[in-house]
């Protein structure tokens, strides 16, 4: 969705300190304030990827009077407690294959999905994911896509707190990797690749 299309949905004000003031008052209809403050605990996996940006979260929470806990999961319970369900705040890493609104819809937000850790389920929602799914225009698909990225920022399903960026490096004497425009991960047929012998040669010669 682009930027002018976002301003005036939940979490996307660029004016940071009047969207703060509006979360506060909220929290103060339900209770809370500077003298009650809401303790929550926040499961993260306990690699620096997760638990960095978590720190981030707490810190940003403090500012809404909500104190949160980090709670650090070893990578070999992490994805079971997500199954589970076994958390009151999670924050979670979400990658996908290739960058393609099929892939991040049908395996985040489409009821049932097995990656859909929140249990978010909305059949209104699942109608227009087929349906952008099956639309050959794109311009008309764009709309679609825009529409259920809205529905889902109103409903508040699994916030978006950032997006990072990824690099693909290789040494020179890599050959044959072919990448794609829309994932570093995309199009990795390893049996296309060598090594150019030569270049190793006359580099280690300089």
């Amino acid at each position: 969705m682009p930027p002018y299309a976002m301003r005036n949905l939940p979490g996307y004000d660029t004016d940071i300190a009047a969207s703060r003031a509006q979360a506060r008052k909220i929290m103060e209809t339900l209770g809370y304030g500077p003298n009650n403050r809401l303790k929550v605990t926040l499961s993260t996996r306990n690699v620096a990827p997760y638990r960095d940006p978590a720190v981030i979260l707490i810190s940003q929470l403090k500012q809404i009077y909500i104190d949160a806990d980090l709670l650090p999961i070893d990578t070999a319970q992490w994805y079971p407690t997500l199954m589970r369900k076994d958390f009151t705040l999670a924050m979670n890493v979400t990658e996908t294959a290739v960058d393609d609104p099929d892939v991040a819809f049908y395996e985040n937000y489409a009821c049932g999905s097995q990656r859909n850790y929140t249990g978010y389920c909305n059949q209104e929602v699942d109608s227009l994911i087929d349906q952008q799914s099956a639309e050959p225009n794109i311009e008309k698909r764009k709309k679609v896509v825009w529409e259920i990225e809205k529905k889902l920022i109103q409903d508040d399903v699994r916030p978006v707190l950032f997006y990072t960026k990824a690099a693909n490096c290789r040494r020179p004497q890599l050959k044959g990797l072919t990448t794609q425009v829309n994932s570093i991960y995309n199009s990795w047929r390893f049996e296309d690749l060598w090594l150019d012998r030569a270049v190793g040669s006359s580099t280690a010669s300089k």
